[in-house]
């Protein structure tokens, strides 16, 4: 799983590099995240009966590509064509550019309430799919998030799995100080949600978050490291917007390969 989210991470660098494009920092944090995801959750070789996964933190749109291309789900050249003039994936998500990319997104606070749709439709319909969200912890601030949270028990979606992204990051700040949503893990709670916390960045952890049986909708809030695996990236809010030069990719994978090695 480590090599796996290291090349997830070496295609963000990659494409970030080629469109010059920011989110960076928002990418590499949720890496570790959609690897388990994509090499150990989901269940997609028949695609009519696929699990769904929704991106809702779509600025983080590269991480996904990157996950997608390493799975074998979307061609080398179609990443490549990430952000550019005439190219083949946008910004933010496009669900006609890909097979499995559910929705298009960009605006915050849509993922969950389109999640719970989902999940209800598929609970409706006697399905055993299932349906995951990936949410960034700024976005808990939005009043469409927490409509959803009272919902989803209400209609006992247990096949609804959330991540909160919880780098501490957003935009123009620290996301607890900016409009505070600690305790997190407490007001799901109290929404009647099934909540584990644990470190975003360890495989096991969230395999283990993932698997816990439960009656309930699930929240497992994962505590992550904006920019990790390139340290000069680490929670620093520079890397929201700041691109990636020739120089800035060289440094990187040099990184990302020193520690590969390390292994």
């Amino acid at each position: 799983m480590k090599e796996t989210a290291t090349n997830i991470r070496r295609n963000i660098l990659h494409i970030a590099n080629l469109a010059l494009s920011p989110h960076i920092g928002s990418a590499l944090s949720c890496s570790d995240i959609l690897s388990v995801l994509y090499f150990k959750i989901l269940q997609l070789d028949d695609y009519e009966n696929r699990d769904i996964f929704i991106l809702s933190k779509a600025h983080s749109a590269m991480a996904l590509y990157a996950t997608l291309h390493e799975r074998g789900l979307l061609s080398k050249e179609d990443m490549e064509g990430y952000y550019q003039n005439g190219g083949t994936l946008p910004a933010h998500t496009d669900r006609l550019t890909n097979p499995y990319i559910e929705i298009s997104a960009g605006s915050l606070g849509h993922g969950l309430p389109i999640a719970t749709g989902m999940a209800h439709a598929l609970k409706l319909k006697k399905s055993k799919r299932e349906v995951y969200v990936l949410m960034g912890d700024g976005e808990s601030q939005e009043g469409s998030v927490w409509e959803a949270a009272m919902l989803a028990p209400k209609l006992e979606l247990d096949n609804l799995t959330v991540f909160i992204d919880r780098n501490d990051l957003q935009g123009y700040g620290r996301a607890s100080e900016l409009l505070s949503y600690e305790p997190i893990d407490k007001k799901f709670e109290a929404f009647n949600w099934e909540v584990l916390r644990v470190d975003g960045h360890n495989h096991q952890a969230i395999k283990n978050a993932v698997d816990f049986k439960t009656d309930k909708p699930k929240m497992i809030i994962c505590d992550t490291i904006k920019g990790k695996g390139v340290s000069f990236m680490e929670d620093e809010l520079i890397w929201h917007y700041f691109i990636v030069t020739d120089d800035v990719k060289e440094r990187a994978v040099r990184e990302l390969e020193e520690s590969s090695d390390e292994k």
